[in-house]
């Protein structure tokens, strides 16, 4: 089915006259008096039509958008004979004219073509009086504008279609494209799935594996689990039972030393006895020779001059002193200690300490712990143990004694405080309870480096020394570049030595014997008074170790220890008080001064053990090298230590 459009054609040569209306349009109209006649001259038409008012033309101009748009008259032909060509062109060039509704009731049609032509004819006269001339040419013109926009329309649809054509190559090309990108995709993944799973199994075979080595190691760790605790039950049962053992032998070497110290006390008593004795004894003879003296003077008065000088002579007559004083019982075990020292330590022991590395090494290390030693348990417990350990490490022990004797003289003399000294000598008792021979090494340092350590005392004499300074070197004087250290220098050091040596005496720990305990300190100060003069340096080695001794042999000793300050106070001061020397003066007025105001019976500072360092007390430089140790739970000699708040002893040590 073909849409055809038809457009009645009209003719353009009008009569000059219709119904009265003379068509004449003037050459130089305006466009809007072109309009004004039009109009003039289609309501002349209307008023003078003889068409039936269903035929009348409405105005242009006066009609709705809506009339506007109406399709003209559409004729539909079929014709079957019509090629595809025709049909597609028809069918695109489909389109509506808008025109003005006409009727065609009153046209006849005839086959001939005379009457054809004629009924043209008249059909044209017909229309173009009801329409009217101007309006064909309107038509006509709408006609060509239609089929000019029909030709544009046509030749875009052309251009679309080329374009669409394109387009749908270009798309069937990309869809190709596509499907074979999807293709190799595919083969990839599928390639990529394939070696991921070989992948996942590789992983998963390697990953049961290492399970299955895992729980093979873990039951082996449950195995060797189960043979160590079996073992260290055992090891417990007889380190439980060693125990048990080690404390009954200790109990019966306690019971064996209880019952020497009684032992020993007895014959310390029946030795001062005897010494005292022997003092009255010979107190009588110096008073006999002196009445027997005095009888001679009497009985030879009445000789001449001459015999009388010679026989005062020879009565008068002071026999020579002798260079060394002390007591005999202090000079053999001076001599015994230092023979010790010699065989366990050597003579050449301070060139072996400069020359050997590893005694080099070990002597820093017990230095570091010596130099870090403060005044509290913490402290005390833990370098003890370091020492213990250091001291049973791999060098020979006596090299070790050696070290820990040198590091422990040397560092005392730096010690800022009598809470250290305290604190020195605490650790020299548990280091010393293990180590025994380290007590007799740590004497005979002393000993050497300080001779009223022993006590004893050199009397200057030209006929022993060679010269006033290889006295002083005797004595203990050090010499620096061949240079002697000041009496002031040599003072202050003898004080520290004196003050260890206190603080070594009077330390108790139960639990833990003392080597050298109060009772070597009676001794020490009996041998002292009775052996060595009254003299700047004795002075203050007596005061040294009072002022750090004192209150424990008061606490020990009590009537005794005051009739000794008596007697220091009365004989030995007063021989010192005659002097003019500002040193000595100083020196006699500090030790009066202890003994008047009673200072031994009131506790020295730092001689009780602190529970913490104070921040006072903290010191920089030793901090840096302070580390802390928890006490094994072996202790000292299988005891684990305590501290008993409540007894007038620091240390406590209990099973």
């Amino acid at each position: 089915m073909y849409v055809l459009v038809g457009v009645v054609q009209f003719d353009l040569r009008c009569p000059q006259c219709v119904n009265g209306i003379i068509a004449d349009p003037q050459t130089d109209w305006s466009f809007d008096e072109l309009i004004s006649e039009l109009n003039s001259i289609d309501q002349k038409l209307q008023a003078s039509s003889p068409v039936p008012l269903h035929f009348t033309k409405t105005h242009s101009s006066d009609l709705p958008i809506a009339d506007k748009r109406r399709k003209a008259f559409v004729m539909h032909v079929s014709d079957d004979e019509s090629n595809d060509d025709d049909a597609y062109e028809d069918n695109n060039s489909r389109h509506v004219t808008i025109g003005n509704r006409f009727g065609c009731e009153d046209t006849y049609l005839s086959d001939s073509t005379e009457s054809d032509s004629e009924s043209t004819s008249e059909a044209q006269w017909a229309l173009m009086d009801k329409g009217g001339v101007i309006e064909g040419a309107l038509i006509e013109l709408s006609h060509e504008h239609q089929l000019s926009v029909a030709e544009e329309i046509r030749a875009r649809i052309s251009a679309f279609g080329a374009d669409l054509t394109n387009e749908k190559d270009k798309f069937t090309h990309a869809l190709s494209r596509a499907e074979k990108n999807k293709e190799a995709r595919r083969e990839l993944d599928r390639k990529r799935d394939l070696q991921y799973q070989r992948q996942i199994a590789e992983e998963l075979d390697n990953h049961l594996t290492d399970v299955q080595r895992h729980h093979e190691y873990k039951s082996q760790i449950e195995e060797k689990k189960i043979r160590d605790d079996a073992a260290i039950e055992e090891a417990k049962r007889k380190q439980k039972a060693f125990q048990e053992e080690k404390i009954r032998q200790e109990k019966i070497k306690a019971e064996e030393a209880r019952h020497q110290a009684e032992k020993k006390k007895e014959e310390e008593a029946k030795a001062i006895a005897l010494e005292a004795e022997k003092a009255a004894k010979e107190a009588a003879e110096m008073a006999a020779a002196e009445s027997q003296r005095k009888a001679a003077e009497a009985l030879t008065a009445s000789q001449g001059a001459g015999s009388k000088e010679s026989g005062s002579g020879r009565l008068n007559k002071a026999p020579e002193g002798n260079v060394l004083k002390g007591a005999e019982s202090a000079l053999k075990m001076e001599e015994s200690r230092l023979q010790i020292y010699n065989e366990v330590v050597g003579k050449g022991f301070a060139s072996e300490m400069d020359s050997n590395r590893e005694y080099s090494r070990q002597g820093m290390q017990m230095a570091r712990r010596i130099k870090t030693i403060t005044g509290t348990k913490e402290s005390v417990r833990a370098k003890a143990e370091e020492l213990v350990k250091l001291m049973n490490s791999t060098l020979p022990q006596s090299v070790n004694i050696g070290i820990f004797a040198d590091k422990v003289v040397y560092f005392c003399t730096n010690a800022s405080s009598n809470a250290a000294i305290y604190a020195y000598g605490h650790v020299i008792v548990m280091v010393t309870s293990q180590v025994p021979r380290a007590m007799e090494i740590l004497l005979a340092k002393l000993n050497k480096v300080c001779i009223f350590t022993i006590p004893k005392y050199l009397s200057y004499s030209e006929a022993a020394f060679e010269s006033r300074n290889a006295y002083l070197r005797a004595i203990g004087y050090q010499e620096e570049d061949g240079k002697l250290e000041s009496t002031d220098d040599y003072v202050a050091r003898l004080t520290q030595y004196m003050k260890l040596y206190g603080a070594l005496i009077q330390t108790e720990v139960n639990g833990v014997q003392n080597l050298h305990g109060i009772e070597e300190g009676w001794k020490w100060l009996a041998r002292f008074l009775n052996s060595l003069p009254a003299n700047i340096y004795t002075v203050v080695a007596l005061e040294a170790f009072l002022e750090v001794a004192g209150f424990a042999l008061y606490r020990r000793y009590k009537n005794q220890f005051k009739k000794l300050l008596n007697i220091i106070s009365r004989d030995f001061l007063k021989a010192l008080k005659e002097s003019k020397d500002p040193k000595v003066t100083k020196a006699v007025m500090s030790l009066e001064s202890y003994i008047q105001s009673n200072n031994f019976q009131k506790e020295p500072e730092g001689w009780r053990l602190r529970d913490h360092l104070q921040s006072s007390d903290f010191n920089a430089s030793e901090s840096d090298n302070q580390q802390q140790y928890h006490n094994s739970s072996q202790g000292y000699g299988g005891y684990q230590q305590q501290y008993n708040y409540n007894s007038p002893n620091r240390f406590v040590y209990r099973r």
